[in-house]
């Protein structure tokens, strides 16, 4: 079983920053794409940022230059840095990763999501 847990998300201010953090673990033989996509309320789930196993990221227009998303592979973790928040960032967080685990194929998973609110 592969499982990815995140964790950082919280209350800021307008401006403010977080960090939010997702760690994969499980019998992980390979990790490919990782990523970060957002559901504001009422809305649908939309990609925020990914970053290959070589480091190529995509960023959505809206975080661009404000996000900036990481990745350390010996800990199978990918990191977002997030800065000059505003209230329309205000949704719940989702880890993503492309895995292929230990006598299986390559799957997406899905971390439980972490709630980010943006409010004065």
């Amino acid at each position: 079983q592969v499982q990815l847990v995140e964790s950082g998300g919280g209350l800021v201010q307008p401006g403010g920053s977080l960090r939010l953090s997702c760690a994969a673990s499980g019998l992980i033989r390979n990790i490919n794409a990782m990523g970060w996509y957002r559901q504001p309320p009422g809305k649908e789930r939309e990609l925020v940022v990914s970053i290959t196993s070589s480091g190529s990221t995509n960023y959505a227009d809206s975080v661009l230059g404000r996000f900036s998303i990481s990745r350390d592979h010996a800990k199978n973790t990918v990191y977002l840095q997030m800065n000059s928040l505003k209230p329309e960032d205000t949704a719940v967080y989702y880890c993503n990763a492309e895995v292929r685990p230990f006598g299986g194929s390559w799957s997406n998973y899905w971390g439980q999501g972490t709630q980010v609110t943006i409010s004065s």
